[in-house]
């Protein structure tokens, strides 16, 4: 026999498929005979050769394949044609949206309940089910809004030419997010500054649980957050090794894969929401000021202060704060990022759900030595490449995610509540269990964001008195990494910047775009993420995405470990990148034509800009490799005398470095360098 079609019909009513098969398409030659799962055409009693359909479900939808004995080529060609024009007219594909839904006279469980059975029952075995479930649906709600309507996004940033005699300035920061954003507000009122955190949220609340490997959690003890004793308190756990592998029973033999191992990468679990609360006692010793279940409604922008209104959820009192500088770190929720970038506040997104898993896994589904980077066990899923992560926690504890990369359409935003049912659908076919015994401990969701980067400064991350950082700012890593992950690796550059900003009251808008996190060596991935994610209203044969994914990967799988460690940390060179994008060429010469599937001519006329600017980058950065010690040495005269200049030199003394995946040696918190911005501060107040 020879399998002569493969597709999969994007729903998960694969009965109503199999009927219609079996009863309502017509084959048009031969005499259909009905199967268990499917339907065979026979020629003639005494002619062995048959075309044989058949169905199967897996991953939530529905896949077919067709076979043949004999030589009947032309006959099965026309059939096939004949086939999937039926079926994709037949089933087309749908994103289907959240109902609109009212809670003032019922609960969130019985608003969902018809479209999402599965997402409601199991929300409603977890501790604070009621609650995760209504924040995950403003959460997609949000999203949609955003994506839907980027071209006109929601005003609340207001510029105001004129200063007003009122509201006295009571901040040097004012941080909206309390995730991402209490780190890096610890580490500034460490500092001396005095700041104001807001966060929407019970603070220390986290839908996300947080993975990192030692060498970059180092960071933080090299800053001086954190000492090594308190890193080790919220270290959850640490496993030996990670695995990374994608289904490839249906993949060409060149695209298939051996695992990946990658011990280095992710296998630091943490204590998410204890290092919040460390975090917030730090912030809090420092001066800082906490108010939580507080909502950012607007900022106004003043020459010489930034005025932040806020609402108090619990009573619904507005606030008015001021200060020096806005800090958002609202993630994807933020409606700041959409007014600054508009219609590409985001050009990609990875839509994850997930939860932590307290045991019921029966004995030896899962070793806890070990943890899932990256995994498929299906090929694409209506319109979507599902994948899977497993970390190990603390005790019995498993955290699960199911995520796909995504391409941003306001036809397709992508839905957290159809992956939660997908989630609790699939995840006995991911690992072996029955949902009804497993202990549900908490939910972990979000929308985590991307920006495809041509050049550092295409994305606005600042206006004048006013930064973002984290998914806010939507820094582009292809593999697995969120707002987290380059928060970290990029604290010190971040906090050096903008330290020396408020110093000298550097923070206009050009000033404040040169605080980012944006690096050039990871910028030419997104050609990456975009083999990864099915294009709206587009179908793709199923398994090609699995075999992209197998062929890089396979690749990894052949280098020393510290290559794929460098590759997927964000630290590959240019030569590491141009080496692994050539050998990859060679071993799958199909794969420039599989990604032509994913992106268009301007697209590719926009990457190859990209990896020009690389280039041009690398060179730059050998050339002027001495530059970065040599601002070191200079920077005492330097800073004293043209504070704008030291600015810059050093922003960009960074780029050098950051931008070609090699970070300079760690800045270290000092708290002599709050004393000049506090002093700053009092002369503004004066």
């Amino acid at each position: 026999m020879k399998e002569i079609l493969y597709l999969e019909v994007p729903t998960p009513q694969t009965t109503t498929v199999c009927q219609w098969l079996q009863h309502q398409f017509e084959p048009g030659i031969g005499e259909k005979t009905i199967t268990p799962d499917g339907f065979v055409v026979k020629f003639s009693a005494q002619n062995t050769e048959e075309i044989s359909v058949f169905v199967w479900s897996l991953q939530r939808t529905t896949y077919l394949k067709v076979f043949v004995t004999g030589n009947i080529s032309s006959i099965a060609k026309s059939f096939t044609q004949n086939l999937t024009h039926s079926i994709r007219k037949e089933f087309p594909l749908n994103y289907p949206e959240p109902p609109t839904i009212d809670l003032s006279n019922q609960s969130i469980f019985s608003a969902l309940a018809s479209d999402y059975p599965l997402t409601v029952k199991y929300f409603q075995k977890m501790p604070q089910g009621e609650y995760d479930l209504k924040r995950l649906y403003w959460w997609e709600k949000r999203w949609r809004e955003g994506v839907k309507n980027p071209q006109k996004p929601k005003q609340v940033i207001w510029k105001k030419p004129v200063k007003s005699n009122d509201n006295s300035l009571e901040y040097d920061l004012i941080y909206v997010g309390g995730a991402l954003g209490v780190i890096h507000a610890a580490v500034m009122a460490r500092l001396g500054y005095k700041v104001l955190l807001l966060e929407r949220l019970p603070f220390g609340k986290m839908n996300r649980e947080w993975n990192i490997s030692r060498s970059e959690l180092q960071s933080l003890i090299n800053l001086g957050l954190f000492t090594s004793v308190e890193v080790e308190n919220l270290i959850a756990r640490e496993y030996r090794d990670g695995f990374n592998k994608f289904f490839d029973a249906n993949n060409p033999d060149f695209a298939k894969a051996k695992v990946l191992h990658t011990p280095t990468v992710l296998n630091v679990a943490l204590d998410s929401e204890k290092l919040l609360h460390l975090c917030g006692i730090k912030l809090q010793e420092a001066g800082g000021k906490i108010l939580d279940e507080t909502e950012f409604i607007k900022t106004e922008i003043e020459p010489e202060k930034v005025v932040v209104s806020a609402r108090n959820l619990p009573s619904g009192a507005e606030q008015i704060f001021c200060g020096r500088l806005l800090v958002d770190a609202m993630g994807t929720a933020s409606p700041i990022a959409w007014q600054l970038n508009g219609g590409r506040a985001f050009d990609s997104v990875c839509p994850t759900v997930g939860a932590v898993i307290d045991g019921g896994f029966e004995t030896g589904v899962w070793d806890s030595n070990y943890g899932d980077v990256l995994n498929s066990h299906g090929d694409i899923s209506r319109g979507r490449q599902l994948i899977w992560e497993l970390f190990p926690g603390a005790g019995n504890e498993l955290t699960i995610y199911l995520f796909h990369y995504h391409q941003v359409h306001p036809e397709n935003p992508g839905s957290l509540l159809e992956m939660y049912e997908d989630f609790f659908s699939i995840l006995p076919e991911y690992r072996r269990c029955d949902l009804d015994n497993l202990v549900w401990k908490k939910p972990t969701f979000g929308y985590i964001p991307g920006h495809f980067s041509i050049k550092g400064s295409d994305r606005k991350v600042a206006f004048d008195r006013l930064v973002c950082i984290g998914d806010a700012a939507s820094l582009q890593s292809p593999l697995v990494f969120t707002g987290f992950g380059s928060l970290v690796r990029n604290l010190p550059r971040l906090t050096e910047l903008l330290d020396t900003a408020l110093k000298y009251d550097l923070l206009n808008a050009d000033n404040l775009n040169k605080i980012r996190a944006y690096q050039s060596n990871i910028a030419i991935t997104w050609l990456f993420s975009k083999g990864m994610m099915a294009p709206t209203g587009k179908f793709l044969p199923p398994q090609k995405i699995n075999s992209i994914l197998n062929t890089f990967f396979g690749l990894l799988a052949e280098e020393p470990l510290e290559v794929a460690d460098t590759f997927i940390k964000d630290r590959a060179s240019w030569f590491t990148f141009t080496r692994l994008a050539l050998v990859a060429a060679r071993k799958n010469p199909y794969l420039l034509l599989w990604i032509l599937d994913f992106i268009n001519f301007k697209e590719i006329l926009l990457w190859t800009t990209s990896y020009i600017n690389f280039t041009l980058f690398t060179l730059v950065s050998w050339l002027l490799g001495w530059l970065p010690s040599f601002t070191r040495r200079i920077q005492p005269w330097l800073e004293s005398h043209y504070p704008g200049l030291w600015f810059w030199l050093l922003a960009n003394s960074y780029a050098l470095t950051y931008n070609v995946g090699q970070p300079q040696a760690e800045f270290k918190l000092k708290k002599s360098m709050a004393f000049s911005a506090n002093q700053k501060t009092r002369e503004i107040v004066k």
